[in-house]
């Protein structure tokens, strides 16, 4: 979990010394934007965030080290580390599709959303997660993490581990994401983490 959206990791990672560890890593984010705010209307339509040009997704994948701060003690405890992570990141930015009435206030059609147009008294709900899945423009950049985690547990074969860190994502071209603010191109945030997985030693 982060502190504009959540994700999946996977990790993968080999010791270089018996305290440095170099590591591997691919990871998918969903990215919101702090000033969303979410409608939703009494009838049955799709709740949608008002002024929302683009959905934001994140790919990345990157490498980097960990080390180790404090050992466990002999069959407990916990370990404490440190990393430090950089790489790419493919932001995809998919335009948001609405769900708009007709001119007889009845019908309704999907349209890309246009704040010169659309409004709270003609946008129905948004459109299927599909719709417009084809204009998504690819953003390249590059992303660095600086993380803290603690290892759980004394089981020599599996991994239970609790990471806390914070992220920065770069691009050198601003991504536009409300209707309302400048387009970024820096996005940063903390975020928590929990990981599960088995060692080969």
């Amino acid at each position: 979990l982060h502190s504009e959206g959540a994700g999946m990791l996977y990790r993968r990672g080999k010791h270089v010394t018996g305290t440095r560890k170099r590591i591997l890593e691919i990871e998918g984010v969903t990215m919101h934007h702090p000033k969303e705010i979410k409608i939703s209307r009494s009838d049955n339509s799709k709740g949608f965030y008002f002024g929302k040009l683009n959905s934001l997704y994140f790919a990345r994948t990157g490498a980097g080290f960990h080390r180790v701060l404090f050992r466990k003690g002999e069959g407990r405890g916990a370990e404490i580390r440190y990393a430090f992570i950089g790489g790419g990141t493919l932001s995809m930015a998919k335009p948001v599709f609405l769900d708009i009435y007709g001119t007889d206030q009845k019908t309704v059609s999907s349209e890309r959303y246009d704040p010169d147009i659309h409004n709270s008294t003609n946008i129905y709900g948004r459109s299927s997660f599909f719709t417009g899945i084809r204009y998504t423009r690819i953003y390249p950049g590059f992303y660095g993490k600086v993380a803290l985690s603690c290892e759980l547990g004394d089981n020599k074969d599996r991994l239970r581990l609790l990471e806390v860190g914070a992220v920065a994502d770069i691009f050198p071209f601003a991504i536009p994401v409300m209707a309302s603010q400048n387009p970024q191109n820096i996005f940063a945030n903390f975020y928590i983490s929990y990981s599960f997985g088995k060692k080969w030693i």
